[in-house]
């Protein structure tokens, strides 16, 4: 397959988050398989592949979230965080026809954890992650990568192992209107030893 980077960094700059959906909207259970299988295409330690995902289409569901996206907001607020907070709209969380929560073990994470890293299954169900936001991007869909909840509150609703780590919520659907472009500050590189300046020619 002929692959080249300008290709790939068309499809990087595609993937913005999206925060407006198009309502009436729905997937293709292939189109779901399609996402998913990309995210398991991920790196991972010693192949432990340490993620599941939990599928979430009805409405039900989606408006337990809801309202959990709204209990977050009213504690930053209540802990003295920012105020923006309080006007920040989540009607996204209702209108996405697809969410897909993507769930580690901790205890896949490789062996990290005798040096003191014990993020190995966090790693890769980020890396994970961003592999399905891309592939959602090829298809034509919006994604949104969410963890602005209790992750105690979202477990309870997706009955989700107390030993388990969700690494977000993945919001997925037809986008409503063109989404912004972010501008990306230039790169900290350093040579050799952190601090001393990178050459970038």
């Amino acid at each position: 397959m002929d692959m080249d980077y300008s290709t790939l960094f068309f499809l990087l700059q595609e993937r913005r988050s999206c925060r407006s959906f198009q309502p009436g909207q729905s997937l293709e259970p292939d189109e779901v398989m399609m996402i998913i299988k990309a995210g398991q295409q991920a790196p991972n330690p010693l192949n432990q592949q340490p993620w599941s995902f939990v599928v979430i289409t009805s409405p039900e569901a989606r408006k337990k979230l809801r309202q959990a996206g709204e209990q977050a907001k009213q504690a930053v607020l209540e802990q003295g965080g920012p105020g923006w907070v309080g006007g920040f709209s989540i009607d996204f969380m209702e209108e996405a026809p697809l969410v897909i929560a993507v769930v580690v073990d901790p205890r896949k994470g490789g062996l990290g954890e005798y040096f003191n890293q014990p993020l190995g299954s966090v790693q890769a169900g980020s890396a994970c992650m961003q592999n399905m936001m891309l592939a959602a991007t090829t298809l034509g869909f919006g994604t949104l990568w969410f963890t602005f909840f209790d992750p105690a509150a979202v477990k309870l609703i997706l009955s989700i192992p107390d030993d388990h780590e969700i690494i977000g919520l993945l919001f997925v659907g037809k986008a409503s209107g063109e989404i912004p472009s972010s501008r990306r500050r230039d790169p900290v590189i350093y040579a050799d030893s952190f601090g001393v300046e990178y050459d970038q020619g």
